[in-house]
């Protein structure tokens, strides 16, 4: 029995495993701890990994070398990108999982992954070594009395510690339904110094297939020609794919629910946690919105092999009968049964402004936090930390610089960024709308922006690697050809009516003619011999073209952003030393003192973004650090 490892990693989730399988793969001994080996990665919510920017975050996962992406297309039963009407920085891949085989599935990969262990118990003392002035990390011990050393650990209980779950007037102690609390870790923080919360999140009644009339539900299909999340050529996109289904709620299905409002835990003070602004519960829409008639709600397949579906958009911690009651006037849901009502979960954060960006506490060395403990809610955000705190957790016991990404790098950057500098004050979502380099983090070039690093840092492999060249080539190759190649007005007339754009009085580049609104190349080749030669001979498939289209189309603001990128990158190269005394300086203003004290920013642009910090104060400090 080995007791002593590089890294421990406290937790099970999507956090848990992405940071276990990478401090594994760069070759730490490492430790996953969790309490339940058959739900690694457990989608304890909805069974679909993406959405709106959370899709361009899998991707970039995928591009560093993470396994979500891949293990969601060998799992997926649908996929769409979203947003296709708009610009190409808003298209948003998502796929509905098979819940079952996307745990299976992370399971395998974990139990096949070099110098991993995993042990089945839960951590309840965090052991330090307090000799020096900060203190260090040094073990775990487990509920079972087992104790196992290590150098850094990474925490990522997501909403088990203290969790309590509420339905209607019945509490009771839990991680999720069915699973026990983590108890003591909070406690132990506390003892040190570390600032907690309460945040709440709630789930939906989960429905049997057999009692819902489809026939009278609108159906929502996958793409006709599906993509996939992973850039690996070792995955293909889903070939059977599974509806989801639109319903919609009434003024009678609102009125009875009203009627419970009494004996809500949310309204009648028994839940203190803050919840999510951006996923809220069904009660939560009905007194927000009182004024809307009905409430439009997804439902969801859990999987191919079952009959449980998902209510995307009832989440709710009514009493059960309510939520019963409401469900069965919902037009389809007449005879419905359900597996289980709905129920909200309170659980224990620790405000993230009291790490690093590397993840690394401020107040332990070698103690990382991932995932919903730092106030995120999502699949996509907790896996993508957990990728962070792995790679850093090993970085550091290396002896090399931690993996930082830039805001204009990557929405992994913006996330971590947001967390450690703004902190937050409900459960973190990502949005497109919080990046302000929107074009040039688009979920097509997650590759482009990211491979190399993870290339460097150890977790793409060579025959990767090459793959991803080859492809980078094929782009490149095209673009040019497009610069290059000049197209007659009458080869292209016809078809420029066709797509409703203006004639050409005399022949133009393919390259300009693509900047039009409507023109693809995936069109053009119809009319244009030589195009369609060109990219048949050179093997060039959907992906490629569409990569260089975009460059081509978005060429402008991309250099735009790029430019705006840099002249802010001056800010973050401007240090301020992590001992200076910010009440020192009278010219700031005295919440700006405070909040810089707190946070303690390691550059000048990071400060910047401090709520709290305003542009005058920013200038003070450019005159004390950055002349």
């Amino acid at each position: 029995m080995i007791l002593d490892y590089d890294i421990i990693v406290i937790g099970g989730g999507h956090a848990g495993c992405e940071a276990a399988s990478a401090a594994a793969r760069l070759g730490s001994r490492t430790l996953l701890l969790t309490m339940d080996m058959t739900k690694m990665a457990s989608m304890s919510c909805n069974p679909a990994i993406g959405g709106v920017a959370k899709g361009q975050i899998v991707r970039e996962i995928d591009a560093l070398g993470g396994e979500t992406g891949r293990i969601t297309d060998l799992t997926a039963v649908q996929f769409r990108m979203l947003n296709r009407s708009k610009g190409a920085a808003m298209w948003s891949p998502r796929a509905q999982c098979d819940k079952t085989r996307f745990s299976e599935e992370w399971r395998r990969t974990l139990e096949n992954t070099r110098h991993l262990y995993i042990w089945q118990d839960a951590a309840t003392e965090l052991l330090f070594d307090t000799s020096a002035e900060t203190p260090r990390i040094r073990g775990v011990r487990t509920r079972m009395g087992v104790e196992f050393s290590c150098r850094a650990a990474v925490l990522t209980a997501g909403t088990f510690l203290e969790g309590m779950m509420h339905c209607g007037a019945s509490h009771a102690e839990g991680g999720r339904a069915g699973d026990a609390a983590s108890h003591g870790i909070t406690e132990c923080l506390r003892r040190l110094g570390f600032e907690t919360g309460r945040m709440k999140t709630g789930t939906p009644a989960r429905l049997d297939a057999r009692t819902i009339n489809f026939d009278a539900l609108e159906p929502q299909y996958g793409d006709e020609n599906p993509s996939k999340f992973s850039f690996s050529p070792d995955t293909q996109p889903v070939k059977h794919q599974l509806p989801c289904f639109l319903v919609y709620t009434t003024p009678e299905v609102h009125a009875i629910l009203r009627s419970g409002f009494d004996r809500s835990p949310l309204f009648n003070g028994t839940i203190r946690g803050i919840g999510p602004r951006y996923c809220p519960s069904i009660e939560d829409k009905l007194r927000t919105f009182a004024d809307k008639e009905q409430h439009q709600l997804f439902l969801e397949p859990e999987g191919e092999s079952t009959n449980e579906y998902y209510l995307n958009g009832f989440s709710s911690s009514l009493p059960w009968e309510v939520q019963w009651e409401a469900l069965h006037k919902i037009t389809g849901f007449e005879d419905l049964h359900i597996f289980r009502p709905g129920y909200a979960i309170e659980y224990d954060y620790f405000p993230p402004t009291q790490l690093h960006h590397s993840l690394e506490t401020k107040l332990v060395r070698g103690l990382y936090f991932a995932g919903q403990v730092n106030g995120t809610t999502g699949y996509e955000e907790a896996a993508a930390q957990g990728l962070m705190a792995g790679i850093n957790a090993h970085r550091a016991l290396a002896g090399k610089e931690p993996v930082v990404l830039k805001r204009d790098e990557a929405y992994i950057g913006v996330l971590i960024d947001d967390l450690v500098t703004k902190g937050v004050d409900e459960p973190y979502r990502m949005f497109t709308s919080r990046a302000e380099y929107r074009i040039l983090l688009r979920q097509d070039n997650a590759d482009i922006r990211l491979t190399p690093l993870g290339y460097e840092i150890g977790l793409i492999s060579r025959k990767r690697y090459d793959h991803f060249v080859k492809k980078n080539s094929l782009v490149e190759s095209l673009v040019a050809f497009a610069r290059g190649e000049s197209v007659k007005a009458a080869e292209i007339n016809g078809y420029l009516k066709t797509v409703g754009s203006d004639p050409l009085t005399q022949g133009r580049k393919l390259h300009d003619i693509l900047m039009r609104n409507n023109v693809t190349f995936e069109s053009l080749q119809k009319v244009l011999p030589k195009l369609k030669k060109f990219i048949e001979s050179n093997g060039m498939d959907a992906e490629v073209v569409e990569e260089a289209e975009i460059q081509i189309k978005y060429k402008g603001y991309i250099e735009r952003e790029k430019f705006i990128a840099e002249k802010l990158h001056r800010l973050e190269n401007i240090a301020i030393p992590s001992d200076f005394d910010f009440h020192s300086l009278n010219s700031l203003t005295i919440e700006a003192r405070q909040k810089l004290t707190r946070i303690r920013p390691a550059t000048i642009g990071q400060a910047s973004r401090i709520p709290g910090v305003s542009p005058a104060d920013v200038n003070v400090l450019l005159v004390k650090f950055g002349r």
